[in-house]
């Protein structure tokens, strides 16, 4: 098992001095510094932002019974992902030509119907869940 994680470390470590090879090469000093900006950048706010937040919703949510507790915290969390991804998508609609119909779309409405059918997700897995529980098995 060692000798694969050897081998798995050194990879990863080959892979990320190809990837730091790569940026060097092929970008120049301007974008190297915006993208040096945007990573801090990116780590301020997940650290002064996203991260207080989960750990004060996860405080929250200890009052929720533990069997529910798990369904619940899965649906916020896939919930917080898709509207992480469809934010930059709602404030950009309209700002590109129509030749660009990426931003066209009615991502609002998009992000309410993919929250809506996580919610209902996990309301059903949640009771499937207690159905199961319910019902005695046969063994």
């Amino acid at each position: 098992m060692r000798k694969y994680r050897i081998a798995l470390g050194l990879s990863g470590g080959l892979l990320l001095m190809f990837g730091a090879f790569r940026l060097v090469t092929q970008l120049d000093a301007g974008d190297l510094f915006v993208l040096a900006l945007w990573l801090a950048a990116a780590v301020v706010l997940h650290d002064g932002l996203i991260a207080p937040i989960t750990v004060g919703t996860g405080v929250a949510l200890t009052g929720v019974p533990p069997r529910g507790r798990r369904y619940l915290q899965g649906a916020l969390l896939v919930g917080a992902l898709i509207t992480i991804i469809a934010i930059p998508l709602i404030g950009r609609r309209g700002t590109q030509p129509e030749s660009k119909a990426i931003l066209l779309r009615d991502y609002s409405a998009n992000l309410a119907l993919l929250l809506g059918l996580t919610a209902a997700i996990a309301v059903v897995l949640y009771a499937l869940r207690v159905l199961r529980e319910v019902r005695p098995t046969d063994a």
